[in-house]
This record gives C-alpha cells, sequence and structure tokens, in this order.
C-alpha cells in the first residue's frame, strides 16, 4: 500500500482550501470542494489557517524543492470550508459540512477527516453536544476522524469540542513548551489536556505543534 496516501480522499474541515502549487504541480489533487460559508464553487481560502492544515497533510514540496513536505503528498485532497475569514463558525454550519462529508464519501474515496476546529462554550462541554455526535456519526459512518486538541490548555480538562469525543483520535501538540501567538495573544502550554470530563484519557497523541511550516 503507497504509505504517501495516492488516491486516498482526505478531508480538511476549516476555512477553505486555496489551490497551491503544492496541491496541484504533479496534478490536481484538490479533487472535491464544500463551501457551507459562502455557496463558491471553487476552491478558494480567504483565511489561510486551511490551506496550512492541508500543506502539512498532503503538500508534495513542489514549492520548496522538496524541503518542506506534507505527511501524504500524494493523497487527494477535499477542502470543507465551515470557518469564515476570521476563523469564525457556527456549530450548525460544523454540521452541515460533516454530513456534505457523509454523503460524498463514496464519490471521493474519503477515508480520513481532519477537523482542526473546536468549541469553547460552556454549553458544549460534554458528550452530549451536537459537535460530538457529529464528529462521532462520521466515524460510525467509517471514516478515520482526527480532531485538534485545542489550544486552551494546560490546566486538566481542557480538550477542546469535540476533541472529547471517546471514538475519534485527538491530536495535542508534543512541543507546547514553546511560546507561539494563539487568538492573538503569545502562550504557552498552550495544547489542551485532559481527562474529559467523563474520565476519558485524551488526547490519544501528540505530535510537533508549534512553529510548523507548512506549503
Amino acid at each position: 500500500r503507497d504509505i504517501y496516501g495516492e488516491n486516498i480522499g482526505v478531508v480538511v474541515v476549516d476555512t477553505g482550501i486555496w489551490p497551491h502549487e503544492d496541491f496541484i504541480s504533479d496534478k490536481n489533487r484538490v479533487v472535491g470542494f464544500c463551501d457551507i460559508i459562502n455557496n463558491e464553487k471553487k476552491p478558494y481560502d480567504d483565511n489561510g489557517h486551511g490551506t496550512h492544515v492541508a500543506g502539512i497533510i498532503g503538500g508534495n514540496g513542489s514549492a520548496s524543492n522538496k524541503v518542506y513536505m506534507g505527511i501524504a503528498p500524494k493523497c487527494n485532497l477535499i477542502g470543507v470550508k465551515v470557518l469564515n475569514s476570521k476563523g469564525d463558525g457556527n456549530i450548525s454550519d460544523v454540521l452541515a459540512g460533516l454530513q456534505w462529508i457523509i454523503d460524498n464519501k463514496k464519490k471521493y474515496n474519503i477515508r480520513i477527516v481532519n477537523i482542526s476546529v473546536g468549541a469553547t462554550t460552556k454549553s458544549e462541554q460534554d458528550e452530549s453536544s451536537m459537535l460530538v455526535k457529529g464528529v462521532n456519526a462520521v466515524w460510525d459512518a467509517g471514516l478515520v476522524v482526527v480532531v485538534a486538541a485545542g489550544n486552551n490548555g494546560p490546566n486538566p480538562m481542557s480538550i477542546s469540542i469535540p476533541g472529547i469525543s471517546r471514538k475519534v483520535i485527538t491530536v495535542g501538540s508534543s512541543d507546547d513548551n514553546y511560546t507561539v501567538e494563539v487568538f492573538g495573544s503569545k502562550k504557552k502550554d498552550y495544547s489542551g489536556r485532559g481527562p474529559t470530563s467523563a474520565c476519558i484519557k485524551k488526547p490519544d497523541i501528540i505530535a510537533p505543534g508549534s512553529s510548523i511550516v507548512s506549503c
């Protein structure tokens, strides 16, 4: 099996995806796009975060002469825009995006869904929240769901929703001792910590998350 992810569909649920050179230089690997916010048909990203995440996942390093390459540089990328130009969004928009993924999983051979979306409102802090139910439904549809632990650490029980789901793979940052800018302010020890309020051990894995260079 090709470890570079050839023909595997990976969805980035975020601010969109821009057809960067690293995604289209060999062939156009941005094979699908759903814009819940503005209903545009062509892929775009008016914030940049989604494209940054997509580059970490599937950039082929073309623009940097192969210096900066993604994890799966041959995978197909599908952008689902549920956040606006400021990186803000509504739970209803995220849920609509998740339903679109389930409806189109066969069309794009979607196998993996990456969600860098997190809610911190008190009303959404348990497993009965709509966001948790939404990502659980995607997992139950047979897809691997990878969710950020969030940037609200370092206190216990600081995993963002929907990362508290016991079904999905929740990823924290292994190098959050470095000071980075989060939401306009500099902080460290930012990665969300478990356990969840239901005493579920989270995050499931950690990986480098500070000052990552993408496409």
